[in-house]
Parts: structure tokens; sequence; C-alpha cells
């Protein structure tokens, strides 16, 4: 069974780790992404994610890190966003991003806005599958600026 656990602020190392394995999976769909001369890809800035509306959440299967979630409760004027999602790939197509995902939207009930760059074609897939099943095919997708946008309401 997939948990999701709250990523602790002096856990952030650990999330940075796991996200170098996310940044190189991304890196097919963004040619620009490059490492640095260290050997890693550039760490994103995380401290919002320990306040208010952003949260961090590493998924795990028993006790085994397999990947991480950072969402972005919603706002009187914004939907809940999931802002990156991962699931390393040696557990891709098992089912434990789907479950992680609902688990996910049962927390944040509501309105939601997920995002896919235009490029990445099995996230569109995974999300736009999803989403048909959680808001029982009442939602709302379109194309923008080179992203996939869909709107729906859990």
């Amino acid at each position: 069974m997939v948990s999701l656990h709250k990523v602790q602020k002096e856990e952030a190392t650990i999330l940075h780790n796991l996200m170098q394995f996310y940044f190189y999976e991304f890196s097919k769909y963004l040619p620009n992404m490059k490492l640095g001369v260290n050997g890693a890809y550039k760490q994103i800035e995380l401290d919002h994610y320990w306040r208010n509306q952003h949260h961090a959440y590493f998924i795990k299967l028993g006790d085994e890190l397999i990947g991480f979630a950072l969402v972005e409760m919603a706002t009187l004027s914004s939907p809940n966003t999931i802002q990156e999602f991962f699931i390393i790939a040696k557990y891709q197509g098992n089912g434990y991003g789907k479950e992680s995902a609902r688990k996910l939207f049962a927390m944040f009930p509501g309105e939601w806005e997920i995002t896919q760059i235009e490029k990445n074609k099995p996230a569109r897939a995974f999300w736009k599958g999803l989403i048909k099943e959680v808001s029982a095919d009442q939602f709302e997708e379109y194309h923008e600026n080179g992203l996939y946008v869909q709107k729906f309401n859990v």
C-alpha cells in the first residue's frame, strides 16, 4: 500500500536527492535542462513548501521511498495544483501514482488544475486518464503556451 508522508524541513536534502531522478527523467522533454559543473541538476527553492499553502510529500511503498509530490493548496482566487509529481521508474505503471494522486485529491478537496508540458505525452495520458476517473468525466481541458491544462473538481 502506498502512503504519503509530509516532508519535514530537515528532510529537504532527501527531497533534493530524489528530485535529481525526476530532473533526469524530465530532461528528455526539455533540452535546455543540463547538469551543473558539479554533476547534478540545479536544486529548486523548496523553502515555501514548509509554509501555508504549499506542501511537499514523500510517496512510500511500505518503508521504501518511491516518489514525491509538491502541492499548492487552493486560495480564494486559485485552485489546488500539483506543482511536481514523480514516481521512480522501477515503480511506474503499477498504479502507485494513481493511488497517491487520489490520496492527494482527498486531502485537498475542491477545484484542481493540473498541467503537463506539451512534449510529455506519458504525463498527459496519466493525468487525463486519472482525471476522467475521479471527476466522472466532468473536466475541462485546454492547450495554452505549450502546456496542457485540466480543470476539475473532486
